[in-house]
């Protein structure tokens, strides 16, 4: 009983159907047959053009990001390989796809992409047939990036395309509808009136979403990837391929948005990292300290200053190096504390106590000087009278403790929340405290604790803990 009241439900197009084929006798089982075969039809056309579409999307979004990044880490001595793999995986997906694939625009851009893997796959060769630095950089940057970035266009093109190629099919089936409605109207109207009423209120609860959907197709291959509500309909299928097709513009125009915020926070990192890396300023006043202090007669200070400059600059570069020791990362700090201290011996004076069983253990190159830079600039010198900076290393454990603590200016409960959360989100405003737990993070994961301590008026501690480790395998930071 159940199955038959569902048989003939009112609210659904199988119902509206089985009541028609009960009145209509032959004729619309006829007519009924027609109907499935044509869904049928529709189903498969529109899937084996969705199963492109989504083999495409599962095309890496960062292929070009990768693979330059990979080559130009290859060409400098960074890493050992060429990205043949990523190359490779470009060339299958692109193989696969033309196999598949019906429209002519659509095997054009995957015929593409096949030449320029192969090309790509030259150019890379050439790169490693090269033994000059200069002339691989400059094949890198004239023959790579132009190739990845065409790959890359192609794979969207392919996209467009085939999004194309959905309204083509639904063109398609909007035609065999016409002559299908115009049968079911011609045997209907035979039969009796009162059918042709209720075939043409089925006909409709078909085509509405069909041909909403058509437009809805037509909008996105136009660039309109906005949020919209999907087509109402009875029919489940429909329902389905309504908010597949919704589902694809939402993960399109997310994909096109995390692409350019990347880009955006690439080139914003980049410039930060610079200016906080090279600080003219701090060049600019150091040398006129040393000036002045030639010119009132105090040469052993002006050379000690140099001394200190050339030692600061020295350990800055560790030939380099990302990844130093301990008394090497000291050495540099006690170097930037000496210049520092000529600058600012009316407010300053600091203390460095490191115990000699951790010096040999390894850390990030810079990972104390912001930290040492954030007591003198926030710490110190807003705070009236003189302070001071303690610089202190021990073991605790399997773990290193390293504080960086003043009796500075301090922060109130609102500024450190504010301040803890700049470094969690890695907000650039705070470039060199973030640098410095970026740096870290990506070396020793969760393994290792960034605190940091404040009392208005009673200074600032920031204490990192890190695990001892005497030899790091990779010791480069990306």
């Amino acid at each position: 009983m159940t199955k038959l009241k569902e048989l003939f439900r009112s609210d659904s197009i199988r119902g509206k159907m089985s009541r028609l084929l009960m009145q209509m006798f032959i004729p619309i089982i006829f007519i009924f047959t027609i109907i499935i075969a044509m869904v049928l039809t529709r189903n498969l056309m529109f899937a084996s053009v969705n199963g492109n579409i989504a083999d495409a999307s599962g095309f890496n979004q960062r292929f070009k990001e990768e693979v330059d990044l990979n080559m130009y880490l290859y060409v400098t001595g960074i890493n050992e390989d060429c990205p043949w793999d990523d190359v490779n995986s470009a060339r299958e997906l692109a193989e696969s796809l033309l196999e598949r694939t019906n429209n002519d625009d659509s095997r054009k851009a995957m015929k593409n992409v096949l030449i320029l893997c192969d090309n790509l796959n030259q150019y890379m060769k050439d790169i490693e047939q090269t033994e000059q630095y200069d002339e691989r950089m400059k094949l890198l940057e004239i023959n790579i990036y132009g190739i990845t970035q065409l790959i890359e266009d192609n794979f969207y093109s392919y996209l467009y395309h085939e999004a194309g190629e959905l309204a083509s099919i639904q063109k398609q089936l909007d035609n065999w509808l016409i002559a299908e409605i115009a049968f079911v109207i011609l045997v209907i109207v035979i039969v009796i009136p009162i059918v042709l009423k209720r075939a043409f209120r089925l006909s409709r609860n078909i085509t509405d979403p069909i041909v909403q959907m058509n437009s809805r197709v037509e909008a996105i291959g136009d660039g309109d990837l906005s949020a919209h509500t999907p087509v109402k309909t009875d029919d489940r299928n429909l329902a389905l391929l309504s908010m597949g097709i919704e589902d694809m513009a939402e993960r399109l125009s997310k994909q096109i948005e995390l692409n350019r915020q990347e880009q955006i926070h690439l080139r914003e990192t980049e410039l930060s990292l610079i200016q906080a890396q090279i600080n003219p300023h701090f060049l600019y006043n150091t040398l006129d300290a040393i000036v002045w202090l030639i010119e009132i007669g105090k040469n052993d200070q002006a050379e000690q200053m140099v001394t200190s400059l050339s030692s600061y600059f020295r350990s800055f570069l560790s030939d380099g190096k990302e990844i130093v020791t301990i008394a090497e990362e000291t050495n540099h700090i006690r170097s930037y504390l000496e210049i520092q201290q000529v600058r600012y011996r009316d407010i300053m004076e600091y203390e460095i106590s490191v115990d000699s069983e951790i010096e040999e253990y390894k850390l990030p190159k810079l990972t104390l000087q912001p930290l040492v830079e954030n007591a003198i600039y926030h710490g110190l010198k807003p705070k009236r009278g003189k302070g001071k900076i303690t610089v202190t290393g021990k073991t605790d454990g399997d773990k290193i403790m390293l504080k960086v603590q003043d009796t500075g200016a301090g922060m109130d409960e609102e500024e450190l929340i504010n301040l803890k959360t700049k470094i969690q989100n890695e907000d650039t405003t705070s470039f060199g405290l973030v640098a410095a737990y970026k740096r870290l993070k990506l070396l020793y994961g969760e393994e290792f604790r960034f605190d940091i301590v404040s009392k208005k008026d009673s200074g600032t501690s920031i204490k990192i803990s890190i695990p001892r480790k005497a030899k790091i395998e990779n010791e480069t930071i990306l």
